[in-house]
């Protein structure tokens, strides 16, 4: 039986090698030549079966990509390029339309939202998209298992929205230059924020510190475990903690 992909809007059509290869030479530009873009899609075509959807094809392609990076590091690169382009692929463009939809299924808080409402389109003009390419492929996997925002378990922001979901989290009271600023600081590289930052600003869960110290609070059962549930809800905002047993 001939082997059917599902495209993202749902239609069938025959697996071709052709089409695959000529989707990741497009996406091979400036790599070495020992990058072997035939021989990755023939990898890629062996583990394909009847019914793969497109974004899992691209996910194969990504992952047989990575485990090559052994016989040369540009193949890293690759897997990174056919990952970030199958998100954007899965993802809108709109950094205000995704905010709506993340506002909508309650995770982005009210004042965050209510400054992407009166800004929204700026920002969309100001979103450079291709720097999610930067990423190496092990950088790009963590934010997208991690640290990205999902609704249901469908990952619906991009690196560069995470990066301004931050920078107006940030400055939600300033002017719109001072967010653009630390967007374009984040976006570049000149900085970055602790992973409680990245994870949480924007959203209902407002809590951005890194590191916490605790002390018992008493020697006693009470005590203990009263700071037991303190580190609890700490740990529970992906917060650090250092615990002081004794005086």
């Amino acid at each position: 039986m001939e082997r059917e992909v599902i495209k993202r809007d749902g239609r069938r059509e025959p697996v071709q090698f052709d089409k695959i290869t000529t989707r990741i030479r497009n996406l091979s530009y400036g790599l070495d030549s020992m990058v072997d873009v035939t021989e990755l899609t023939q990898k890629v075509c062996a583990g394909v079966y009847h019914g793969v959807h497109t974004s899992e094809l691209d996910e194969l392609a990504a992952q047989t990509a990575a485990y090559l990076s052994t016989r040369h590091s540009d193949y890293s690169v690759l897997a990174s390029r056919i990952a970030v382009s199958n998100l954007h692929k899965n993802t809108k463009k709109s950094y205000f339309q995704t905010s709506i939809d993340l506002y909508n299924a309650g995770l982005l808080c009210d004042e965050v939202y209510k400054r992407i409402c009166e800004i929204g389109v700026e920002l969309d003009h100001v979103i450079a998209h291709e720097r999610d390419f930067s990423y190496d492929y092990f950088g790009f996997k963590t934010l997208e298992k991690s640290y990205l925002l999902r609704i249901g378990h469908n990952v619906v922001e991009r690196p560069q929205f995470m990066l301004m979901r931050v920078a107006v989290s940030l400055h939600v009271t300033s002017p719109l230059r001072e967010i653009i600023q630390t967007y374009e600081l984040l976006s570049r590289k000149y900085y970055t924020h602790a992973s409680p930052t990245l994870f949480n600003a924007g959203s209902k869960q407002g809590q951005l510190s890194s590191c916490f110290l605790v002390t018992m609070k008493e020697d006693s059962i009470e005590g203990i475990f009263d700071t037991l549930k303190q580190c609890a809800v700490i740990s529970k905002g992906s917060g650090g903690i250092g615990v002081s047993v004794h005086n």
